[in-house]
Parts: structure tokens; C-alpha cells; sequence
């Protein structure tokens, strides 16, 4: 049972009454009316019992979006229903509106919807449906919870999506359907074509030339069917957050699953196979070569559930994780932070001697602000900080350069389109 602010109202004006009039009998007449009004509401009331709730709706999300769930009321008495209800989510689903009003009239049926604006991925699950019957007079009401499992994942979002476009652009160029490639190791024949002034003679077929009796040239494209393999960290350096650019408080792992989310749709599209690996002290997430047809959608949804763990990251766990998947040679993208760590490097030095490695970092753009301070005694201390830090950067990344590694490191609104810009590279010096 639950009283509404009506019944508080009266009650009030009540009182009102009783000290204007002071008289026992007007107060045990005024408290008769205004309990037999509450008992006469909650009789009338349709019993929550007897209605029959069903929900329905997205079940998926970019975060940044709006998801609509819907509530539907049946009412299977005979009296109209007047009904608050209140549909329970997380505070980080952001759901609106927090109560609905609805007027079901007997025998029939109505809805409520609630609008989902996720405030970070993962999954948002509904708790419990309450619903508030009033009776006629509005002053108390019949309440009961109940359950109605819903689940909204909210999908990371794909900001460098802008950026498809022109890298499926060079990719095409690459596979020759703009312009010929000249030859290089990995590469695969394509065609014949005639030849134009400022083709590479070394690309002259002269056997089919003499059959032909003109000059043709063969054209080349980058193989297809190769393997990519995304490690992608989830230790405690990736949840943490950089303080200027594009998007201040970036996480850096939304900034890998941005970059994860442009490599695989380009890659898909190039023909190449996909995997991932989550790991940090564990291995948190699997996707071993999805159909490339939905390879984006699987990997976008794997990354949903994945959150940053405050652990050191395994790196022998990580690296032993690809090796035993990837047997054969094929480019791993590993995401992380250039941070020193013990193991990082002869972990990797295992890696690099079997498989291409492409490694992604997101630079924090306000460490050369502060390097460049200098202002007054806290800022000089801000500035040898930061200066130490973008050295001890620096020396990582030579580090994994010298083990044959290609090292991207750029700010979090940059970094998608400088790892694809550098797969496109490996992919047309036939690397892959």
C-alpha cells in the first residue's frame, strides 16, 4: 500500500480544520472520512496482480545514442486502471522519464516507454518494474515490484568512423582499382594492362607482350587472407585518462577500442581475418576469427563488456595468448601504453621474432603543454616531470623499434587514423 501526496493534502487541510474547530467529535468524524476514503480507494484500486506486464525494445546501443525500451499493461479486470509506474535502471543508464503515468481501461491494454542514454559501454540491466494503482479518489494506491529481465549493451563508440571513407579509399588503390602497384614481397599478380609512359619496366610481361604485340605491364595487389591479431590491454595503465585534446578525460582504453573498431572494418574490407585479446592479468575477451561479413559487429560487441582492471598486465600471459592461436606469420597490433615494464620487452622479443608487430599507444597531448611551462617554481617542477615522462616514452619506443617493431604514438583523437594509415603502409610494402 502506498499514500499519495493528495492523501497528504487532505490530511492537512484536515488539521487545519480540527484546530479552527476543536472538537473531539469533529476530529473523529474528519479521521472516519478520510480513513474510510483510503480504504474505499485501495477496494476500488485494480489489483496489480492483475495485470500482465511484458517489455520489449533495443537491446543494443552506441554509446552517446538513445535506446527506447517499451512497457506493455494489460489489464485483465474489469475497472479502468489509473497507475504510476516506475521502471528501475542503473543511475549510469540515465533513464527517462523516472515515473510514467497510465490509464488502462478494463480488458484492455497500454505502454510506457523509457528512453536508455548509457553513460559508459558495458551492459545495463534492468532492475524491477513498479507499478502504484490508485483508486478513484487518487488518495492511496495498491504496489508491487516485478521483474522483467532487460538487458541494453551500450557499444563503445566509433568516432574515427569519419575516417573509413578515405582509408577504403587507399585501400582500393592499393588492390590496383585505381592505379597499379609495382611489386613488392607478399605481393599477388592481379592483371594485364597495356603500357603507359612512367610504368616500371620491371613490371613488363614480355612473354605476353610478344603474343600480344604490344607492351603490357602486370599490375599487383597486396595478398589477401592474412591475419590480424589485436591485443588489446586492459591493465591499469588503460584506464587511465589524458587531460587535453580533442576529448578532455579521454580514457585510453576507449581510444584503443576506437582505433580496434576503424583497423577491423578496414581490414574486413581488405580480406584479411581478425582476432582479439584482452588481457591483463587474466585474459578478459576471445574473438577468433569472426566471419568477415559481421567481423565488425562481433568485435564491437566483445569490446562492449570489456573494462579497464587497476592490475599489472601479464605480458608473458598476453604474448603466450597470441602465439598459441597464431601459428603461422601474420600482424599483431598490440595496444598499450608505453610504460616500462620488466617483462614488456622480452615478452615482445618472443613476439617480433615469429609475427609483424604494430604497436599503438595514446600520446597525452597535455604532456608537452606542461613540458613547455615555465612560469613560476610549480611550473618548472610540472615541466621536468613532463619532460621525464615524454623521454621515458621516447626510450620504450627506440627500444621496441630496435626489436623490429613499428611504434605509433599520438594523441587519442589521432591515433585510429595513424594505426590504419600504418597497416595500409605494412600492406602495400607486402609486410603482412
Amino acid at each position: 500500500m502506498a499514500l499519495s501526496g493528495r492523501a497528504a493534502a487532505v490530511a492537512l487541510a484536515c488539521v487545519l480544520v480540527v484546530l479552527a474547530v476543536r472538537s473531539a467529535v469533529t476530529v473523529l468524524a474528519i479521521d472516519g472520512l478520510l480513513l474510510a476514503g483510503v480504504v474505499a480507494d485501495l477496494l476500488l484500486a485494480v489489483p496489480v496482480s492483475a495485470l500482465r506486464l511484458a517489455r520489449d525494445g533495443d537491446s543494443r546501443v552506441r554509446l552517446g545514442e538513445t535506446a527506447t525500451v517499451t512497457i506493455s499493461l494489460a489489464n485483465t479486470s474489469g475497472r479502468t486502471l489509473r497507475a504510476q509506474v516506475r521502471d528501475a535502471w542503473p543511475p549510469s543508464a540515465r533513464a527517462q522519464p523516472a515515473r510514467s503515468p497510465v490509464r488502462v481501461p478494463g480488458g484492455g491494454a497500454g505502454s510506457i516507454t523509457v528512453t536508455i542514454r548509457p553513460a559508459r559501454h558495458g551492459d545495463c540491466v534492468a532492475d524491477r518494474v513498479t507499478v502504484r494503482s490508485f483508486g478513484p479518489l487518487g488518495l492511496a494506491a495498491r504496489q508491487r515490484g516485478q521483474r522483467l529481465p532487460w538487458t541494453v549493451r551500450a557499444l563503445p563508440p566509433f568516432h574515427s568512423r569519419r575516417h573509413l571513407p578515405g582509408k577504403l579509399a587507399q585501400l582500393r588503390e592499393l588492390d590496383g582499382q585505381h592505379r597499379a602497384v609495382r611489386p613488392g614481397q607478399g605481393s599477388e599478380f592481379d592483371s594485364l594492362r597495356s603500357y603507359v609512359t612512367g610504368d616500371d619496366v620491371r613490371s613488363i610481361d614480355w612473354r605476353s607482350t610478344a603474343r600480344r604485340r604490344e607492351v603490357l605491364v602486370r599490375t599487383w595487389r597486396p595478398e589477401r587472407d592474412r591475419r590480424i591479431v589485436f591485443v588489446l590491454d586492459t591493465g591499469r595503465t588503460a584506464a587511465g585518462r589524458v587531460g587535453a585534446g580533442a576529448v578532455p578525460g579521454y580514457p585510453r582504453l576507449d581510444a584503443f577500442m576506437d582505433a580496434v573498431q576503424l583497423l577491423t572494418a578496414l581490414a574486413s574490407q581488405a580480406g584479411d581475418r581478425i582476432d582479439l585479446i584482452a588481457a591483463d592479468s587474466a585474459i578478459r575477451g576471445r574473438v577468433l576469427a569472426p566471419p568477415r561479413t559481421t567481423a565488425l559487429a562481433v568485435v564491437t560487441d566483445a569490446l562492449a563488456s570489456l573494462q579497464a582492471s587497476l592490475t599489472e598486465t601479464d605480458w608473458r600471459l598476453a604474448v603466450a595468448a597470441v602465439l598459441t592461436h597464431a601459428h603461422r606469420r601474420c600482424l599483431v597490433v598490440l595496444l598499450t601504453d608505453l610504460n616500462f615494464s620488466v617483462d614488456l620487452l622480452p615478452a615482445l622479443r618472443a613476439l617480433t621474432a615469429r609475427h609483424e608487430l604494430l604497436v599503438g599507444a595514446v600520446a597525452d597531448p597535455r604532456l608537452e603543454e606542461l613540458a613547455a611551462g615555465r612560469g613560476d617554481a610549480a611550473s618548472v617542477y610540472a615541466a621536468a616531470a613532463a619532460a621525464r615522462a615524454i623521454g621515458q616514452r621516447s626510450s620504450v619506443s627506440a627500444q621496441l623499434t630496435r626489436l623490429g617493431a613499428t611504434v605509433v604514438d599520438a594523441p587519442p583523437d589521432r591515433l585510429p587514423a595513424a594505426l590504419a594509415d600504418a597497416y595500409l603502409t605494412l600492406k602495400a610494402r607486402g609486410r603482412l
